[in-house]
């Protein structure tokens, strides 16, 4: 019983699954955020290109 209860009173491995959370969150976001500009940033370019012909 009292190895069940240190096992709950240490927050390290807590501590560090939340950081690799948050750090996947903003990896998703960011790579998101990065195709949706790289779509509407070749568009323009495909737009400027065509008016160049």
């Amino acid at each position: 019983m009292k190895f069940i209860r240190k096992m709950f009173k240490d927050n390290k491995g807590a501590t560090a699954i939340e950081y690799g959370l948050i750090a996947a969150l903003i990896a998703v976001a960011a790579i998101t955020a990065m195709s949706s500009l790289g779509t509407k940033l070749s568009g323009t370019f495909n737009n400027v290109n065509g008016n160049l012909k």
